[in-house]
């Protein structure tokens, strides 16, 4: 798969499914220290991170998105056996409420 540097909430759904069908696990990694409701997220902490398996995606949110994509450079040097991708919107554009059908 060719991973973009981000991800709408949409994109995420859909390809966190076919990703974790296939074994790689996807991370949705809290920044601010607000996870998102009904949504499993995991607290950006670098040293419990590196511990994941390699090649796992983390995606990465704050309240617009704004700052992740501009931190996703220093992600990738940070994390550079990881996929790291900054999900568009972040927390201000997550709709709780949405799910993906598969295809």
């Amino acid at each position: 798969m060719n991973y973009p540097d981000e991800w709408t909430q949409e994109e995420f759904l859909k390809n966190k499914a076919k990703l974790e069908a296939d074994g790689v696990k996807v991370y949705l990694i809290d920044t601010i220290l607000s996870p998102i409701d009904k949504a499993d997220t995991t607290l950006y902490n670098p040293y419990e991170l590196q511990k994941k398996p390699a090649g796992s995606v983390f995606v990465f949110y704050c309240d617009t998105g704004k700052a992740t994509k501009e931190r996703l450079k220093e992600y990738k040097t940070k994390f550079p056996h990881h996929h790291c991708i900054s999900l568009k919107g972040g927390r201000g554009y997550w709709r709780k409420n949405m799910m993906v059908q598969s295809d």
